[in-house]
């Protein structure tokens, strides 16, 4: 178990260097898990956006998996009891801690656009340039942010 006094040791600036190195094989990130409400309008949905059913629902805590031919897995957890307007992500007054978003690099902001605007997908943000590059931001059909970023590198950020 993790408590804040372990976090507070492992971020302590004479003990960063040591810990820094500690797990190189991590390779990149699986999967995305995301909670839905119904399993069905989020792989249509999705299916929008490139991504191809795979698998299930399937397992005690049942979990259908798509993914898009960029390698990018979704794993659909359909354990979601409610639904409601009220959402922890970055664009409420109240922020808390915990994941906000999914970024999905693109290659060409203009023919995505698009194509968001061809499927009637609204933008809920953006675009925006910033120093790493020009970013917008969509809703899925359970309120779950998905940011488009067509990235040039963080160069003009690190300046």
């Amino acid at each position: 178990m993790c408590s804040l006094r372990n976090v507070t040791y492992l971020l302590d600036n004479e003990n960063i260097g040591k810990r820094r190195s500690n797990v190189r094989e991590i390779s990149r990130i699986n999967h995305i898990g995301l909670r839905v409400s119904n399993f069905e309008v989020s792989r249509d949905f999705y299916g929008l956006l490139g991504f191809n059913y795979i698998t299930g629902p399937g397992g005690p805590e049942p979990v259908a998996i798509v993914e898009h031919p960029s390698g990018i897995n979704i794993n659909f957890i359909l354990n979601a009891n409610q639904t409601d307007d009220a959402n922890v992500l970055m664009d409420v007054a109240t922020k808390h801690t915990g994941y906000t978003h999914v970024a999905i690099e693109i290659s060409d902001k203009k023919a995505v656009l698009e194509k968001l605007e061809q499927l009637n997908i609204p933008l809920s943000g953006g675009p925006m340039e910033h120093p790493t590059g020009t970013s917008f931001f969509i809703r899925d059909p359970d309120n779950n942010v998905v940011e488009f970023i067509e990235y040039k590198g963080l160069g003009e950020f690190l300046k």
